[in-house]
């Protein structure tokens, strides 16, 4: 392993770096990555991350962009840490000059941010998920007392760069959080149930691997294609035939019962991360 880069100096133009990016991680790196490719230069951004070891991956992964251990001088932040790490976060991104937070700290609500930023700080709460990472997110944003039309337009922007953004009441991130937040994980689990399934069928593994994947990525694109999912799934539908008989066990063993009581328990924890 290589050494871990030195630490980069605070920038010393007047108005300081245009986005601190706060927390390094996988989401924070995916963002940092899509602003670069739709315009935004490494001079612009700076990513603060504690961990020696991660800032040196970030170099290598992200090259020319400086990492700090440090909040340098800026103009806005985005808050990408643990949710117990985030008004502390907030408060010294204020205190280095931010005068817009967007944070996709998950659970932290609007007014603890906005408590840590204090008076006259614009602050956007959003959720993402895992998917911005490939550039295919979706994020839901909402606005804080002092967040304007152009502060939203901002905080879009930025999350847009990875994916789709859609604006939101604040007490809708907790049912978005359970939904699309979560949601990934729901299909990967399905993934492997459908890859088990074809192995217990008589498949061998890598190949009902390779024809779930495939299976995923195609439905997937008819998905995109904007058709109504009912729509879609009677297509393929047939009465009598192999998919109805397939259908009829998973409406008989209560699916859409299961899926709806999993968005209420995902949500229910969201809203409880936020009381803590």
């Amino acid at each position: 392993m290589s050494e871990p880069i030195e630490s980069a100096p605070i920038f010393d133009r007047a108005d300081g770096v245009r986005l601190a990016v706060i927390g390094g991680g996988n989401m924070g790196a995916a963002l940092v990555g899509g602003l670069l490719a739709t315009g935004w230069t490494v001079d612009e951004i700076v990513i603060v991350e504690v961990l020696a070891e991660r800032r040196n991956e970030l170099a290598e992964l992200l090259p020319h962009v400086i990492c700090s251990d440090t909040i340098p001088q800026c103009a806005a932040a985005l808050i990408a840490v643990k949710p117990k790490d985030a008004p502390t976060v907030a408060a010294a991104a204020v205190a280095a000059g931010a005068g817009r937070l967007l944070s996709i700290a998950a659970g932290v609500s609007l007014a603890t941010l906005e408590a840590a930023a204090g008076d006259g700080v614009a602050v956007v709460r959003a959720m993402p998920n895992t998917p911005a990472l490939v550039g295919q997110g979706a994020a839901a944003i909402a606005a804080g007392a002092n967040a304007t039309a152009a502060d939203l337009h901002w905080a879009e922007q930025i999350l847009g760069a990875v994916g789709t953004v859609t604006t939101v009441d604040e007490a809708d991130l907790d049912a978005v959080t359970g939904v699309s937040g979560s949601g990934p994980a729901y299909l990967f689990l399905i993934a492997e149930a459908l890859i088990d399934a074809g192995v217990d069928a008589g498949l061998e593994r890598p190949i009902a691997d390779a024809l779930v994947r495939q299976l995923f990525t195609g439905s997937a694109a008819l998905l995109a294609s904007g058709d109504d999912p009912a729509d879609l799934r009677r297509r393929v539908t047939s009465p009598g035939g192999t998919t109805a008989a397939g259908i009829a066990v998973m409406e008989a063993g209560g699916v859409r019962e299961l899926f709806a009581a999993t968005v209420r328990a995902a949500s229910e924890r969201s809203r409880e991360l936020g009381r803590a």
